[in-house]
């Protein structure tokens, strides 16, 4: 386990991941990262899984298209 400390950013706060950590989640500057929550209760940083994100993505494409169907679905 790794500690880091949240410190004043601007006018926001944020932390520092240090670069051993970066290099586990296989990850840079720039790059995008997703803040979960766990079912125990933690939060759990994450990077983008750009094959997850296009399922997704489509995913809401069609509850939007049929979502007349998707209601009807839930009244059974």
């Amino acid at each position: 386990m790794q500690a880091v400390k949240i410190r004043k950013i601007g006018n926001s706060l944020g932390v520092v991941i240090p670069k051993e950590v970066l290099a586990r989640m296989k990850v840079g500057e720039g790059e995008t990262l997703y803040f979960t929550d766990a079912l125990d209760g933690s939060v759990r940083l994450t990077p983008v899984d750009e094959e997850f994100a296009a399922q997704m993505e489509q995913a809401e494409r069609v509850m939007r298209a049929d979502r007349h169907i998707l209601r009807e679905l839930a009244k059974r």
